[in-house]
């Protein structure tokens, strides 16, 4: 095993404005159950159930119960953008 193998790349986890009024919203016991999975998009931008979304070349979107994160990933820069958290029958409007 090398030592790069070991070490894992983290990227930077930034929230667009409309993303933290939809967190805002969020009910306590919701709230808390969503910061842990975009907190954890530093470690592992792709995780386990995420989907890439159609059309698009960069935006993927993870679920947490009914709700949905939307979030773009700049591999590049290293930098996942959360742009929405949406309950799922509002998030693809």
């Amino acid at each position: 095993m090398t030592f790069s193998k070991i070490i894992q790349r983290m990227y930077e986890v930034l929230l667009e404005k409309q993303a933290e009024r939809d967190l805002r919203k969020l009910p306590a016991d919701l709230f808390e159950r969503i910061i842990p999975v975009i907190r954890a998009l530093n470690t592992n931008p792709r995780p386990s159930g995420c989907l890439k979304l159609k059309n698009s070349l960069q935006d993927y979107r993870v679920r947490v119960g009914e709700y949905r994160i939307i979030y773009e990933i700049d591999d590049k820069n290293q930098v996942v953008k959360v742009m929405r958290v949406r309950h799922r029958r509002e998030s693809y409007r």
